[in-house]
């Protein structure tokens, strides 16, 4: 056995929204440290070119759709990881939905299912079919990333910040009740983060300015800061680290 707490050799990870931001670097990282790394997003040529980094780099990767709105499709990815594998060690749930940036009282139905659908109800049945995987194998790692909007809502983000709450209690459930299978549940709250997904914040001037007046690094993040903590996480370095979140926002949530 290697005496180096963050190997990953022999594990089978999933990651989704694996195809870009905070994913892909999480999905790299994993890779670089051992894993094989299932990369899933919803379109499959994103995934692709991510899983042919990795390899061009001397990891191990393969790329599956998955859209993690759709029921239908969750247990596909599972049914195929099964098949393949036999087996899941690490499920990193990363993909999320946040269509509307607006006052809460102007949130519409199809804005609000949709976020609920991916962050809440995507999440809980990724982790449901991923721990049952674990299970089956005596022990696993779950990493749901949240968002420090989880802790405290942002603004004209009030949708997106209820899941991310929910996520955060999530994790705990999890982490409770799957601690007897030798399943460990955490969840990585970042701060703001320069990635497409946040564009609409980290691109606006006048957002950003109100932003970093809460961020004493004055900084936004890079996505591949955010994958430390991960493999963090998801490695023995953590053997006794369950149903925490972890803040990566460059100090914000210090107050």
């Amino acid at each position: 056995m290697s005496n180096n707490l963050f190997d990953l050799t022999g594990k089978v990870a999933l990651v989704t929204g694996a195809s870009r931001g905070i994913g892909e670097h999480i999905a790299k990282l994993l890779a670089e440290n051992g894993a094989h790394v299932i990369v899933s997003s919803r379109k499959i040529d994103g995934c692709q070119a991510v899983v042919e980094q990795i390899i061009a780099a001397g990891g191990s990767a393969q790329a599956i759709a998955c859209h993690i709105g759709e029921m239908d499709q969750i247990e596909a990815i599972f049914a195929q990881i099964s098949s393949e594998h036999g087996k899941l060690d690490i499920l990193v749930n990363n993909a999320a939905a946040n269509p509307y940036f607006g006052h809460v009282l102007d949130t519409d139905l199809a804005a609000f299912q949709k976020t609920v659908d991916v962050n809440i109800r995507g999440y809980f049945f990724m982790s449901t079919m991923g721990a049952k995987l674990m299970k089956a194998n005596e022990g696993g790692a779950i990493v749901n990333v949240a968002s420090i909007n989880g802790v405290i809502p942002g603004d004209y983000q009030g949708i997106y910040s209820i899941t991310k709450a929910a996520v955060i209690s999530m994790t705990k459930t999890f982490a409770k009740e799957c601690a007897q299978f030798n399943i460990r549940v955490n969840a990585l709250l970042p701060g703001g983060t320069d990635t497409k997904f946040a564009s609409t914040l980290v691109n606006n001037p006048k957002i950003l300015e109100q932003m970093m007046h809460h961020v004493p690094m004055k900084r936004v993040a890079q996505p591949e800061e955010m994958a430390g903590t991960v493999l963090y996480l998801v490695s023995n370095a953590s053997s006794y680290t369950t149903g925490t979140a972890i803040n990566v926002d460059g100090g914000y949530l210090i107050g």
